[in-house]
């Protein structure tokens, strides 16, 4: 793949989609280093990996008076675990199947806000990993309105191995439709991208209002190919939701 100019980057936390909000998005995904250089050593430094830890940080320009919105959504939810995905989106505008997508659950621990006189107010907020950062591929984007039983288009992920696990991001941004319109969404596996026996792999629980989820099973999965199926029940159910997957260790 060609390097890369960031001009797009997707960032969605909890039910908020930041992207045109946002324009400095990064991930840190660390180990902490640990000495375990012995007297056979040969007069080396030996080092193993310790604890790992994941931090987001996202900066952008302040608004507010809207679930949507960065001061609405990390207020709203500061101090609680919420779903985050990142998708380097090259250059189209909306997210299509097979795009790169990092992901985690993570809480909120600090916010910065505002700024200087005469300047453009703006937000500079940072949360750390409660899971490890997941990288896989969007299976749904925000550009796909749900209004029925469907499925999207399967993707090549790789199999999952043991010691590993399969983590899967929801991120529900809008319902609209009357008698309790509910989204259900299930991660499917095969072997082949026909999805000829597709397998239910996660089951997310049924989505009745805005917010997000992070699911996981642990592997070992030997299917190598994944995409989302979803269910709608109300009256005229529209939703515009996010599905991403990706393997990290449990």
């Amino acid at each position: 793949m060609a390097k890369q100019v960031l001009t797009n980057v997707r960032y969605f936390v909890g039910p908020a989609d930041l992207t045109a909000q946002s324009n400095k998005v990064e991930l840190d995904d660390s180990m902490e280093e640990k000495d375990v250089t012995n007297f056979g050593s040969g007069g080396k430094k030996e080092v193993i990996a310790g604890l790992e830890s994941v931090a987001i940080s996202a900066e952008g320009f302040y608004q507010s008076g809207d679930p949507g919105y960065a001061d609405d959504e990390w207020w709203t939810n500061r101090r609680t675990v919420e779903a985050h995905t990142v998708f380097p989106a090259p250059a189209a505008t909306q997210l299509a199947a097979g795009d790169t997508a990092y992901l985690t659950q993570a809480v909120r621990l600090s916010a910065k806000l505002f700024g200087t006189v005469g300047d453009v107010a703006t937000f500079a907020l940072t949360a750390t990993g409660a899971y490890p950062l997941a990288r896989g591929a969007c299976l749904l984007g925000p550009g796909t309105t749900v209004t029925t039983t469907g499925t999207g288009t399967a993707v090549n992920v790789g199999a999952v191995a043991a010691g590993k696990g399969l983590y899967a991001s929801l991120h529900v941004v809008s319902i609209s439709g009357t008698s309790n319109p509910t989204l259900n969404v299930k991660v499917q596996s095969d072997d082949n991208s026909g999805m000829t026996s597709a397998t239910d792999v996660i089951t997310f629980t049924a989505a009745t209002a805005v917010g997000s989820q992070v699911a996981r099973v642990a592997g070992a999965i030997t299917d190598n190919y994944f995409r989302v199926s979803y269910t709608t029940s109300g009256t005229n159910p529209s939703f515009l939701a996010v599905v991403a997957v990706g393997v990290a260790s449990m």
